[in-house]
């Protein structure tokens, strides 16, 4: 049976709604909505196979693929029951393998149901392994195995060969480190490229037309598992009228304005590898490139009411200006001295950056609108974003840096996060060792009364020592804290010594040591967000109405917590800006939020914060994006010592 693979277009959405009600328990299908957002998602792949029936193409199966750092997960394959058993699936399966192996992933990764052994045996016949028990995945008591496809034998130790494929090696004197260039005979012919591995292939053959050189050297690189830009399927989305029109549309914005000076109502832009020899396209020309991958493109622009693609081609190298080799050339050089070859993106981003939030968390750190200005703020820094969850643990080694806005705590998965991302080198803010310096009350005021700086009286009760009815050093009312509490979660106000035996007798079920410090009344705390043992940002947060805590957890209200005031750091006292960057410096150099007292001219620490709550309208209120650019720009500081100082010691080894 001939089947073919194509890209999904918005006109396959009722045979993709239907496949899923068809193929798919309901608690696990797809909504049309979010099948609506994968086919428009540029990280997001949905193919379609068709089968030919009477000269008809009818669409039998699909499968969705995500793109991820430096993996591929196949979120689903489904097939029609009709056409179940006719190899329908493993084709889908192998043009997400070949589809892997093109965008150089280190692993195509999918979940299956545990009981499912059908599939199970399917996926492992292909070479995935399992690699981790998902309990309650699809629902409670439905398990779920994340199976593993690992591309590379080695990743760690692997490196990539390129390879430029001309006419005529001769007339391409181009030196660079890691590149070969020969000629297309010799790749098809000679024995020596037919047994490489893990090499990356440049076609920059004369023509791309059937059973020509060009045509065949793709051919024969996806044969061989070589990556090829431009492959198969590029070459064949160029031809594809519906995509270079998706296409247009969703780069409208992009195209009006970088042409909106051109007079002519016809445009044919050249972009030699991802570049422009005109700055004035370069944005478009970024753009379109990692769209459709190919060394050298030509794309073609009409303007009736405004512009629009027309046509998206491959160019030869016979067919590059002859007054733009030399550009060609030096774009070569650049692209291929860069240390990596990344995705396809909307922006050249150097580096990949994960943010691990909780959707279901009820009062997180930061609130949505405040994360889509970190995501911008890090696109703008150099950084491909993405927001990840506590289910994307495995993906922590495809990142360079983890940035946790989820409330951390040393007994979850957050800390455990931090301590893998950490232990692969990532740069990681909270790092775990702030997690569990700030979390540990016991921590915090040892190292406070060490280093002379003033907390509330306090004292350290054991389970093993306390006597009930003992009286303490404290006067009455006075507050308990767990040690591993933080925002004020945790902590009981105690007015008499009853309360106090109540309170103890429940706290010590909890941990064997509890704090007890006394109450200093105050209408607001102080909260100085500290970065790189520097102020960042300064607020008031006043008490919660009729409470003396800043939040009112017990409260029913949506609104428990107090009113707030931003200030500029320069407009704070002083003695309260030195005491809260002394104290978070003793924490460690990460982002911290340092809850201060101020009584009779007195500064107290109350708290140091490792996860500090930045939301929009509110601690950024005064630096507005500034704050954001501040905390990406230290991710990106940090990643660059860190590898600047392994270069510097792996040069003087």
């Amino acid at each position: 049976m001939d089947t073919d693979i194509r890209k999904a277009v918005p006109a396959d959405l009722p045979f993709l709604t239907n496949l899923e009600t068809t193929c798919f328990p309901k608690h696990i299908q797809s909504s049309v909505r979010s099948i609506t957002y994968s086919l428009a998602s540029p990280f997001q792949k949905v193919i379609i196979a068709e089968i030919k029936e009477n000269g008809k193409n009818i669409p039998a199966g699909s499968a969705t693929l995500y793109h991820h750092p430096k993996s591929f997960r196949i979120f689903s394959i489904a097939v029609l029951p009709e056409f179940q058993g006719k190899g329908i699936g493993k084709k889908l399966l192998n043009y997400s393998i070949d589809q892997a192996r093109h965008y150089d992933a280190e692993r195509l990764i999918l979940e299956v149901a545990s009981d499912d052994k059908k599939i199970i045996s399917f996926y492992s016949n292909s070479g995935f392994k399992k690699a981790e028990l998902l309990p309650d995945y699809y629902a409670p008591n439905e398990d779920g195995i994340r199976m593993v496809l690992n591309l590379r034998s080695n990743p760690e130790k692997q490196s990539i060969s390129n390879i430029i494929i001309v006419r005529n090696p001769d007339e391409w004197n181009l030196e660079i480190e890691g590149v070969k260039v020969v000629s297309s005979k010799s790749y098809i012919t000679e024995p020596e490229y037919q047994s490489l591995k893990n090499v990356r292939i440049f076609n920059l053959s004369n023509s791309y037309q059937y059973q020509k050189f060009g045509y065949y050297v793709s051919l024969l690189a996806s044969a061989r598992d070589h990556r090829v830009i431009p492959n198969a399927t590029t070459m064949r989305d160029f031809t594809s009228i519906s995509l270079v029109r998706s296409i247009s549309g969703y780069m409208d914005e992009t195209i009006q304005k970088s042409l909106k000076n051109i007079q002519d109502n016809k445009l044919s832009l050249n972009i030699y590898f991802g570049q422009s020899v005109n700055p004035k396209f370069r944005n478009l020309s970024h753009k379109l490139y990692y769209f459709f991958e190919a060394p050298l493109l030509r794309v073609d622009f009409s303007k009736t009411e405004k512009w629009s693609i027309q046509r998206v081609s491959p160019l030869s190298l016979k067919s590059v200006n002859p007054e733009d080799l030399d550009k060609v050339k030096e774009f070569a050089h650049i692209y291929f001295s860069r240390k990596r070859f990344n995705k396809p993106r909307f922006t050249n981003f150097k580096y990949d950056l994960a943010i691990l939030v909780n959707p279901e968390e009820k009062n997180p750190p930061s609130c949505p609108e405040a994360l889509q200005n970190f995501k911008k703020a890090a696109e703008k820094a150099g950084f491909y974003t993405e927001f990840i969850t506590k289910e994307d643990f495995s993906q922590i080694p495809e990142f360079d840096a983890l940035f946790i806005r989820e409330t951390t705590d040393v007994n979850n998965h957050t800390y455990h996060f931090s301590r893998a991302a950490y232990a692969e080198g990532l740069v990681v803010i909270d790092d775990p060792w702030s997690i569990l310096r700030c979390s540990n009350k016991i921590f915090l005021h040892e190292r406070m009364r060490q280093n002379r700086i003033k907390t509330p009286a306090t004292e350290i009760l054991a389970r093993t020592t306390y006597k009930k009815g003992k009286p303490l050093s404290l006067n009455f009312p006075m507050v308990l804290k767990q040690p591993d509490s933080a925002f004020s979660l945790g902590v009981t106000k105690v007015e008499n010594p009853e309360q106090l035996d109540e309170s103890l007798k429940k706290l010590f079920k909890i941990s064997d040591l509890i704090i007890a410090q006394e109450f200093i009344p105050s209408d607001y705390d102080w909260r100085i967000g500290v970065l790189d043992n520097t102020p960042l940002y300064a607020c008031k947060y006043y008490m919660a109405q009729n409470h003396w805590q800043i939040y009112n957890w017990s409260s029913t209200n949506a609104e428990n917590w107090g009113k707030w005031e931003t200030f500029a750091v320069h407009d704070v006292p002083e003695n309260v800006i030195k005491t809260a960057v002394k104290a978070a410096t003793l924490m460690g150099d990460g982002l911290y939020g340092v809850d201060l007292k101020v009584v009779n001219g007195e500064v107290y620490i109350i708290e140091v914060n490792d996860n500090p709550n930045i939301d929009a309208g509110i601690e950024d209120n005064i630096l507005k994006e500034e704050l954001y650019n501040r905390i990406m720009h230290s991710f990106l500081n940090r990643i660059e010592i860190n590898r600047n100082i392994a270069q510097f010691v792996s040069v003087n080894e």
